[in-house]
């Protein structure tokens, strides 16, 4: 899909948003104007992604359950629009490869940590399939929190409610280790760190318990840091 296209889209769910859901972000000077980065946000609707994307001044790729639509028409156009069809139920390498080198050729792409949608609206647990990308590009990750979208579309309905979004954008993480620190225990506590900073920014609990991981580096923020850009 050409650039053109999308930002018209981008521009005409932005419209409808700000017009009819009051839609709002905070912490968007956060946000990396070019160079390979990773969104992790919150998960409770499908109305997620176009809200996350509308506050992301950018082209996004996002990572989603391949099994999210049966249409193949759907399935296609999603794909243009920059959709990685992910397997949930283990580490999909092929859609983590490809969203990796997205990340080291410059884009920005999104992942929904708790790999699917939340049923009651409180956080889940992260899995691991974060830990991986990052490992892999060394890339600073943007967490956010959506705030709204269950009550925009909740689960199981097919009708759009209006009510107030806001899009919570966090400073950027820097997370470092070396191939042989490429672990389940680093993937994990990758996630679980992501999840805990973005649970801090919507003011909601994380019932996950934080574990140290002694050999890899405490996330940083990004500013400090410039030489661990994507």
């Amino acid at each position: 899909m050409s650039g053109l296209f999308y930002a018209i889209i981008w521009l005409f769910f932005n419209l409808c948003s700000r017009v009819f859901l009051r839609y709002r972000t905070i912490g968007k000077e956060h946000i990396p104007r070019k160079g390979g980065v990773l969104f992790a946000a919150n998960h409770v609707s499908y109305s997620d992604i176009p809200l996350l994307g509308c506050g992301i001044p950018r082209r996004v790729a996002y990572l989603g359950r391949a099994n999210l639509f049966p249409n193949r028409f759907f399935n296609w156009a999603l794909r243009s629009l920059g959709w990685i069809p992910l397997k949930t139920d283990r580490i999909d390498r092929k859609a983590f490869g490809e969203a990796i080198s997205l990340i080291k050729s410059g884009k920005p792409v999104v992942i929904f940590p708790e790999g699917t949608r939340s049923h009651d609206g409180h956080l889940k647990k992260g899995k691991p399939g974060i830990g991986v990308i990052v490992a892999e590009t060394q890339c600073q990750v943007i967490p956010a929190y959506i705030s709204g979208s269950r009550q925009v579309l909740p689960m199981g309905s097919t009708r759009l409610r209006l009510h107030p979004v806001t899009i919570h954008f966090g400073e950027p993480m820097v997370f470092s280790s070396s191939p042989g620190e490429r672990t389940r225990e680093f993937y994990d506590y990758v996630s679980t760190t992501v999840m805990t900073r973005i649970a801090e920014l919507g003011q909601v609990p994380y019932p996950y318990k934080l574990e140290s991981f002694k050999s890899a580096s405490q996330p940083s923020n990004a500013e400090d840091e410039p030489g661990n850009l994507c």
